[in-house]
């Protein structure tokens, strides 16, 4: 099969010449063979071997695919496996699977063109956890039949509490006995054991069984039930518990930290003796992964979520007083003082009372301040040191001292007060009672004397710094004014007769002192060397306008601010400013007296500090549920309004709030070659627009529409999602949405999709003859046709006949049967001579199973 074409030379080649020989080789069938050329050069001979190979291809393709850690969230993961032909024709491949984990192998035969590489894609559905182990066979041409491992482990998504120091997995959190108006936190981190990252939100539970809210677990049971019938049970309780942070994001196998405070409240303002016992539950759950509203609709779907139960008490302070709380005071005199001992006892068994006593005004306090074990007194000085006469009833303001949350930074517990205890002070002062003996002035005139100068008070009291200088009533009177001083003005001052010493001091000068009955005026003089000159008296005079001016500035501006705030308060939509009475009280109305049909929550806002609670969101689902279902919306944004909405970025509480479900939509067995629909329900529980976006790649699930969304606040809709397969077997894919073209989420969708078929009510029919039918006359029965599946199927009966023309017949020959329904079919049998008594029909269902059909007529001879 090797020709050799070569003139070989008679005579030797000079250098630099060449000699070329040609070599053809010409297979006639594949097969390698295997030859040498000779080469005679002068005495040497040289073998050249010659190899002749028929060309091939060579098939590799890997050994394993390795999906690694995935998580059970409904999605599919795709891999690519390659088969590479490093050979030099095409080579074919063909994978066989005959298990239910691997999905969608594409393509699972083909040819692989020389030197190139073929991609085969492999789907795996995360829609339950596991190892993932499997084989499946791949024939490759020159090859033969080799194995490919596909490995992977599909693992829950957990969310787990776990303790700060110890670092074990918490199931409680005891914060323990604390005074109403008080506050504690603890400290946790949230785990993410997960290979994806995850988008977590805090829901109070309120509502949970096994939970309390303010019940006295210590009292007898009809004291509780007592309560309960009684008792306000739609109180707030995310007042009492925060959770800093509430939401957030958790990196694969990464740890938060979480500070959590309790701080309980007294709601029960008319019994402040009554201890309340809260139990509740924090759930930390998946952002959209709720149980509540869509759990009808997504069953089946994992729910990962951790429950985290919180236990408090809360205790009203106790403190008694003896002899009691109105302390009363002995008379005293001015400069002396009294005192009571009374004794203060802390009557809690729990908790020690840290107080301060207010500074009182003529009354003193030892000790001020102080701390009150639990169950023990102390015994407390009240001084009252009087600093003018009078009755006094003074409140006495006790500060109880304890650590309250900053609402701005949980991590911080300030000191301040939280509770205040009065008593009330009652005490009388009185002057001492004095008498003024008088004796015969001897001549000399003293500073300070009656009107004769004869007698003379002593001991009236220490002598004042400046002499007197007085107004009297004699200016109404004018029997002593002198004529000439009867016209004078009313705004001069009055002096008194002895006021001499008042008329040596340095006087203002714009001011004017007369006699009090003359009215002459007196003699002032002026010190020139302590008086005033023109130019400092205007100094002083703008000096005071100046603070004057600045005084009434910051009052007007102070003004300003006060009614600014005022404006502020008032202007809104439900008040409309005015005030209420001076004197009237408003009545107390307790949450007994309403209805409970007409307690409603009020709407969460949009985002806020305040933790969602379960009967929140009830509340707001209820209030979306109950509107109509709207069908059809804007596809797109087109007012202001929409297109503000829209573009916002929603938090994690936000997101919490939209419901699209269920999460895995389950057709069930359905046929193929048909069209079925589910709802894909969407709930905007939120005050603003939002827009919905989906994403669909795969055929069978193209006619879904409509495919975008704008969705008004607080309102229900649904989604048509059709399905249309042609192939039979498990469907499993996914289909992805947006919010406000930012938060992305997913969707599975799970089919079994049927062959079209064709049921018989039997495989062996036997026809008998009618009782008192007459001879020859025809057997007939009928057959049903029973159509399982939700598509028609056509079918044509065709007989299967022999040599022999059958007897039988059956009518209708061909037609259609509706989906979940059925049809007879009458099969006759004509008896002649020598007609054969059995009979065979097919049932030719179109794109489906064949169905075979025995007929038999069983004949009775009667002699």
């Amino acid at each position: 099969q090797f020709k050799l074409i070569v003139e070989n030379p008679v005579k030797s080649i000079a250098s630099g010449l060449q000699v070329k020989a040609v070599v053809e080789y010409t297979p006639n069938h594949a097969e390698d063979l295997q030859d040498k050329l000779t080469l005679l050069v002068d005495d040497d001979i040289v073998d050249i071997p010659l190899l002749g190979l028929i060309p091939y291809c060579h098939l590799e393709i890997e050994s394993e695919i390795d999906f690694g850690e995935m998580v059970a969230n409904n999605k599919l993961i795709t891999k690519e496996i390659s088969i590479a032909n490093r050979g030099s024709t095409s080579g074919v491949f063909r994978i066989l699977y005959e298990g239910l984990v691997l999905l969608n192998i594409k393509p699972t035969r083909g040819v692989v063109k020389p030197k190139s590489v073929r991609t085969i894609k492999v789907d795996v559905c995360t829609d339950a956890p596991g190892v993932i182990k499997e084989m499946m066979k791949v024939e490759l041409e020159g090859r033969g039949c080799t194995g490919v491992w596909i490995k992977g482990v599909v693992v829950e998504q957990v969310l787990k509490v776990l303790g700060v120091s110890c670092g074990k997995v918490l199931k409680c959190i005891n914060f323990g006995p604390l005074y109403f108006g008080t506050s504690k936190t603890e400290q946790i981190n949230l785990y993410n054991e997960s290979p994806e990252c995850i988008d977590w939100v805090a829901v109070l539970e309120d509502n949970a069984v096994g939970g309390e809210m303010g019940t006295d677990l210590q009292g007898s049971t009809d004291a509780v039930l007592q309560d309960l019938s009684l008792k306000n049970r739609d109180v707030d309780v995310s007042t009492m518990v925060l959770c800093v942070p509430n939401q957030g994001t958790l990196q694969p196998y990464e740890k938060s930290l979480i500070t959590l405070c309790f701080s309980p409240e007294d709601f029960e303002a008319d019994d402040s003796s009554l201890i309340q016992d809260y139990v509740l539950f924090l759930r930390f759950e998946t952002v959209g992964k709720r149980g509540g509203c869509l759990q009808t609709l997504s069953d089946g779907s994992h729910s990962r979520h951790v429950d985290l139960a919180l236990m408090g008490s809360g205790f009203p302070v106790i403190l008694t007083f003896k002899p009691g709380t109105v302390i009363n005071f002995k008379e005293c005199y001015l400069g002396e003082q009294t005192q009571v001992i009374c004794t203060m006892k802390n009557e809690s068994e729990f908790l020690p009372v840290t107080f301060s006593f207010r500074k009182t005004a003529h009354f003193n306090i030892s000790p001020e301040r102080g701390k009150l074990k639990k169950k023990s007194e102390k015994e407390v000085a009240f001084s009252f040191s009087p600093r003018q006469i009078g009755t006094f009833e003074m409140k006495q303001i006790i500060d109880i001292i304890g650590t309250r949350v900053d609402k701005n930074n949980v991590d911080v517990l300030k000191t301040k007060p939280f509770h205040q205890i009065y008593l009330t002070l009652l005490g009388v002062c009185k002057s001492k009672p004095k008498s003024v003996l008088f004796t015969v002035n001897p001549g000399l005139t003293p500073l300070i004397s009656n009107a004769t100068g004869q007698f003379v008070a002593r001991g009236t009291g220490q002598l004042s710094d400046t002499a007197p200088v007085a107004i009297l009533k004699s200016t109404q009177t004018q029997i002593h004014t002198h004529r000439k001083n009867r016209d004078c003005k009313d705004d001069a001052l009055i002096a008194f007769p002895n006021d001499r010493a008042a008329s040596l001091r340095p006087s203002e000068w714009n001011k004017k002192y007369r006699t009090i009955f003359t009215k002459t005026e007196r003699y002032n003089y002026i010190d020139p060397d302590f008086a005033y000159t023109p130019s400092e008296r205007l100094f002083r005079e703008e000096c005071k306008k100046y603070y004057t001016d600045f005084v009434s500035r910051l009052r007007q501006r102070r003004l300003e601010k006060e009614a600014a705030r005022q404006f502020l308060i008032y202007n809104n939509p439900l008040s409309i400013g005015i005030k209420p009475a001076e004197g009237l009280k408003s009545p107390n109305i307790s949450i007994a007296d309403f209805p409970k049909e007409k307690l409603q929550h009020k709407m969460l806002p949009l985002d806020g500090n305040c933790m969602l609670t379960s009967r929140k969101l009830a509340a707001i689902v209820s209030k979306s549920t109950n509107k109509g279902v709207w069908s059809w919306l804007s596809p797109m944004p087109s007012s202001a309004q929409e297109k503000e909405d829209c573009s916002l970025t929603l938090t994690h509480k936000q997101l919490h709030q939209i419901f699209i479900g269920p999460s895995t939509i389950d057709f069930g067995d359905v046929c193929v070659y048909s069209t079925t629909t589910r709802e894909l329900h969407i709930i905007n529980n939120l005050s603003v627009h939002i827009w919905i976006q989906i994403e669909i790649e795969a055929a069978e699930l193209h006619e879904t529409s409509p495919l975008s969304q704008v969705v008004p606040p607080l309102t229900k809709t649904h989604i048509p999602v059709v399905l249309e397969t042609n192939t039979v077997g498990m469907f499993k894919r996914s289909f992805s949405y947006k919010i406000n073209n930012q938060h992305t989420g997913h969707v599975l969708v799970v089919a079994n999709a049927m062959p079209i078929e064709l049921q018989l009510s039997t495989r062996e029919l036997i026809l008998t003859p009618v009782p008192g039918c007459l001879a020859g006359s025809e057997f007939r029965r009928t057959v049903q046709l029973c159509n399982p599946r939700n598509h028609p199927a056509a079918f044509t009966w065709r007989p299967v006949t022999g040599d022999r023309k059958s007897a039988f017949t059956i009518k209708p020959t061909r037609g259609f049967v509706e989906a979940y329904s059925d049809l007879e079919c009458e099969v006759v049998w004509h008896p002649g001579f020598r007609t054969p008594e059995t009979g065979q029909f097919t049932l030719c269902v179109r794109k489906g199973d064949s169905v075979n059909l025995k007929c038999f007529a069983k004949v009775t001879i009667h002699t």
